[in-house]
């Protein structure tokens, strides 16, 4: 059964709405199926005996779905993943598959070993036929200055790869240190990956928050309860979890799923955490909730700055903020050092809790 015809089946079971953007990028996805499932065609002995330096395929190795938060991209990849017919695929975080990669170079090179991107790849290439990655973007210079070169031993290797992304591929890490350098992937992928621009009207994680209040307080049972639905309805009741690792440091997303996250106050603001955590979980979510915002004060005030950082990542990111706090955000911060500057962090909390946030 095609992926169309089975993507009308979930709609005529009611557990999906039909959309025209969506059927669109079903047709493009069923074309790399259609290869993914192919028999894995062997090397000739001719090449093997000559040593023919590895080459990519022709033919698209997999497909790039971009566009706007919430039009469906990371439902499309997982509906891809799960009906494509083989074994060995993986679906994984970009965030979370770059940090094995950098794990798996670390541990290379302690072989001594000239490439320890070569092994890398060749293991990668070794376990999985196919990849499929939520939410590329690259914001670190290490993975950018990297991917060009792991992508292309991962598709000389037969492996064919999914993602999605909110950027168009010339968007990747735009502005970034030495891009010049990054632009031989952007051709890359270009060229090797169907590009699909998800065009749709409908924002489906806007509409299933139409309405919804995103801001609780005080902090109570009937706070925990709202925010315990949101994160059901938003999670679909599963958790992968995810780490990010900063600067050396790990922060342990343990309730994250398809960019949702929840995480307590004191797991963020209560340990000594600076601007590049909450750039890196900015850039690594979509949703975050956030539980215990306490009243905020001299006897807090590390915790309370570290909050406005935290307010100012989510916010220049577009994160969709749902949280419970102590009080209303204009009366969350009323004695104390930096009671002007929090007015700032008031406005946006109040701005993010508008039906058009995110």
């Amino acid at each position: 059964m095609s992926l169309t015809s089975l993507y009308r089946a979930r709609v005529k079971a009611g557990e999906l709405r039909e959309d025209p953007a969506q059927l669109h990028a079903v047709e493009v996805l069923e074309q790399i199926r259609r290869l993914v499932e192919a028999p894995v065609p062997k090397r000739s002995f001719l090449a093997r005996f000559a040593g023919a330096k590895p080459q990519i395929p022709e033919g698209p190795r997999g497909a790039y779905l971009w566009g706007g938060v919430g039009r469906g991209k990371s439902m499309l990849m997982d509906f891809f993943h799960d009906t494509v017919a083989i074994r060995d695929k993986r679906r994984v975080h970009f965030h979370a598959f770059m940090q094995e990669v950098h794990s798996a170079l670390h541990e290379a090179r302690k072989s001594g070993v000239d490439d320890p991107l070569v092994p890398v790849a060749a293991d990668i290439a070794g376990k999985v036929r196919l990849l499929c990655f939520d939410e590329m973007q690259i914001s670190d210079i290490t993975d950018a200055m990297l991917v060009g070169r792991l992508f292309t031993l991962l598709f000389e290797a037969g492996v064919f790869i999914i993602t999605t992304s909110n950027r168009e591929p010339s968007e990747l890490y735009k502005n970034g240190l030495n891009r010049q350098l990054f632009l031989p992937f952007i051709d890359l992928v270009s060229k090797t990956l169907l590009m699909h621009q998800l065009v749709s009207s409908t924002d489906y994680r806007q509409n299933r928050l139409e309405g919804e209040i995103r801001y609780f307080s005080p902090v109570n049972a009937q706070a925990r309860q709202a925010l315990d639905e949101l994160w059901n309805d938003l999670s679909g009741g599963t958790n992968t979890g995810l780490v990010l690792t900063v600067k050396g440091r790990a922060l342990d997303l343990e309730r994250f799923q398809n960019g949702v996250a929840r995480m307590d106050f004191w797991e963020l603001c209560g340990k000594p955490r600076g601007a590049p955590d909450y750039l890196a979980l900015a850039g690594a979510v979509k949703v975050l909730i956030l539980e215990n915002i306490p009243q905020l004060g001299r006897s807090n005030f590390n915790e309370a700055k570290r909050f406005v950082t935290l307010i100012d990542a989510l916010y220049e990111a577009g994160v969709i903020l749902m949280c419970s706090a102590a009080s209303q955000p204009e009366t969350l911060y009323m004695e104390g050092e930096g009671t002007f500057e929090f007015e700032r962090t008031a406005s946006r909390l109040r701005e993010m809790q508008s039906a058009s946030w995110g």
